[in-house]
């Protein structure tokens, strides 16, 4: 699941846009399947959005929770991707994106009635 905020008028109108450039990096690095996406947007107020000196209102965090298991590597591409990416299609610059993964064992998964650990994935976590 990944979650994103930024100011809400800059966000709104990026939104979709948004999610397929996330998920064409989470296909391309990670080898997501098309029908993985699990983006959740929280635009903001822009006073209720503190962030650091030097950013520009188009700053943006970007947090993804993923099951533990992929490379430090991968997930360094993954990063570098984002900012490329969020650069060239969407015109943010690195330094208005903040980036995080979080990851957690699989069976602090659930999802479908089951747990991370006890799932069949179409996909491979350990990349």
């Amino acid at each position: 699941m990944i979650i994103i905020y930024g100011i809400k008028e800059n966000l709104n109108p990026i939104k979709a846009r948004m999610s397929d450039v996330i998920h064409g990096c989470m296909q391309s690095v990670l080898g997501m399947p098309e029908d993985k996406r699990a983006h959740r947007f929280m635009p903001m107020e822009k006073e209720d959005f503190y962030y650091p000196g030097g950013r520009s209102d188009a700053y943006t965090v970007v947090e993804i929770n993923m099951m533990a298991g992929r490379k430090p590597e991968t997930q360094k591409a993954l990063i570098k991707e984002l900012f490329k990416q969020f650069e060239q299609q969407l015109g943010i610059a690195p330094v208005d994106v903040e980036i995080t993964i979080q990851e957690q064992p699989p069976h602090c998964w659930g999802f479908r009635g089951i747990t991370g650990d006890e799932a069949r994935l179409n996909y491979t976590v350990n990349v």
